[in-house]
This record gives structure tokens, sequence and C-alpha cells, in this order.
């Protein structure tokens, strides 16, 4: 429940709903950081899919993410990208105020409507985005939208 706070309509410009409120959502906030941790910060892997009639192209943002660290599996029409995200160290005699740069894992799975080609498919890292090509296997049929798990 938290603190109790006293009202007296006489007293009225000392309460300030609109203060309280503030001070309620701060409290809220704090406690979801401390349960959440670096988690909360970490939005995910974004990405753009498009297709045409031979291939889909996939764009995964992955900034701050060494080539070596990302792994790509593909299974029939599963799409599946993991990069190991890594913070730098922090300095020595400086204390951190505030920090939302992920550290650790990032994955991303996703069906797409045709089976893919994996022993064609190809790809790309550069400037912090993977590019993907998946040529859709031979007499695959389409079914329609992309499903993102």
């Amino acid at each position: 429940m938290g603190n109790i706070i006293r009202f007296s309509p006489f007293q009225a410009e000392r309460f300030s709903p609109f203060q309280e409120m503030e001070r309620m959502l701060r409290d809220m906030d704090l406690r979801m950081r401390s349960v959440m941790g670096d988690a909360e910060s970490f939005s995910g892997i974004r990405l753009d899919v498009t297709e045409d009639e031979k291939a889909y192209t996939v764009k995964a943002d992955l900034p701050g993410v060494s080539k070596d660290d990302i792994k790509v599996a593909i299974d029939g029409e599963r799409v599946s990208i993991t990069a190991e995200v890594k913070r730098e160290t922090e300095e020595r005699g400086r204390n951190a105020l505030y920090c939302e740069r992920f550290s650790g894992q990032q994955s991303r799975s996703f069906s797409l409507d045709t089976a893919i080609d994996d022993n064609r498919a190809t790809a790309k890292y550069e400037n912090g985005v993977l590019e993907l090509t998946l040529p859709k296997k031979a007499g695959a049929t389409t079914q329609h939208l992309l499903t993102v798990h």
C-alpha cells in the first residue's frame, strides 16, 4: 500500500493530486526496474521483411553486435536469429548513474509463408544491420502473412 497521506480540506494548497500521482508512478517505475532489471530496457531485435516472387529479404537491427556473435537458423519456413550483446566494462573510479544498454542474448524467431531453400540463403552484416536473403524453395506454395513469435 505504501504511504498514507493525511488530507485536510483546510490545507488544500499543500495537497496536489498531480504531484501525488507523479510520486506514485515514479515509485511504481522504480519497483518495476528492480524486478525486471536490464530486461525492461531491452526491446528486442527489430525486423523488416519484404518478399518478391523468388525470395524473402530480412533486415534486422543488431547495433553494437560483433559479426561472430550472430547465429541464424533456418528450419523449413521458420527463421531464428540469435545475437550475443556485450556491454562495455565500466571505467574505474566512475559510478554508473543510469544504464539502458542491454547486455546478454537477444533472439527473434518467426515463420514465413513458404519454406526456405536454406542451401542458397545468404547473410550480410554491415553497419549494425543483418541482411538475410532467403530464397523460396521450388514448388512451395505461398499462404500469405508473416507470423512473428
